[in-house]
């Protein structure tokens, strides 16, 4: 894993200077601190606020990357106002990566930044990213994936050096949480928003509320579901979804797992 990690800064120290696509989530924040222990000052973070991420995340993002010392520029990006976005097609991504990266080029390019680099991964392969296609249009590179650096591998150089983040759950936006063919709305990214804050709040660290029109289907971690079953908070789970738009909530059987609306692709 030392040797990824020699490899991850010696791909870093080649680009000279760049300007990193933060997220404030695991893979981002490594690479946004060992970007800067190469780098120094020659690094940027740019983090973008749109309804499709919830507002604490984008907080926390900010706080850490000023902790680093990271001069850090935030944007706002305008996906919803995008219909090939909003109708939601399999192709979503690719049209919200390619706004947001075009964004960063110019970013880029007029603080004479050599390279975006953004923190995909090289476990990040083996999903259906329709997002990476505007990454290579683009000429944006990915440094932990060039560095075969998987998530586990991650984590765990993220708990060595002391980053908060190393045991942070998985984050992906809220449109996500969409079926391919639902319209995506600024109340469903609400209602999606404001039920996994809920549940997080009792506790539970990895969470997806699927949103299926009138229901929600929620995705904890497997070992999970026993404590939403027999701790008694079906009834007050059920409530409070019920109260922020939902008519049925449903809990899968099948727990948490990454790109789950992927699955009917297969």
């Amino acid at each position: 894993m030392n040797s990824k990690l020699d490899k991850l800064k010696s791909i870093l120290g080649d680009m000279e200077s760049v300007l990193v696509a933060y997220s404030g989530g695991v893979d981002s924040t490594l690479l946004l601190k060992v970007s800067k222990d190469v780098l120094k000052d020659k690094v940027i973070a740019v983090i973008a606020m749109s309804d499709t991420y919830p507002q604490e995340e984008f907080e926390s993002a900010q706080k850490l990357a000023q902790a680093f010392g990271v001069a850090t520029l935030v944007i706002e990006t305008n996906e919803l106002k995008d219909e090939r976005f909003l109708s939601n097609s399999k192709e979503r991504c690719y049209y919200c990566k390619l706004e947001l990266f075009s964004k960063l080029k110019e970013i880029a390019h007029k603080k004479g930044l050599k390279h975006v680099i953004d923190g995909s991964n090289y476990d990040d392969r083996s999903d259906f990213r329709p997002g990476n296609k505007a990454k290579k249009e683009l000429g944006i590179r990915s440094p932990l994936e060039e560095a075969s650096l998987r998530k586990q591998e991650i984590r765990e150089l993220s708990k060595e050096v002391g980053l908060p983040t190393w045991d942070k759950p998985s984050l992906a936006c809220l449109a996500s949480r969409i079926p391919y063919g639902t319209r995506i709305t600024k109340n469903n990214l609400r209602m999606i928003g404001e039920a996994e804050k809920y549940i997080r709040n009792l506790g539970f660290k990895q969470v997806r509320v699927r949103h299926h029109g009138h229901i929600a289907r929620i995705e904890v971690s497997k070992d999970s579901i026993a404590r939403i079953m027999n701790d008694g908070l079906m009834d007050n789970i059920s409530k409070a979804l019920e109260k922020i738009g939902y008519m049925y909530v449903t809990l899968d059987l099948k727990g948490y797992r990454t790109g789950s609306l992927n699955e009917v692709l297969k």
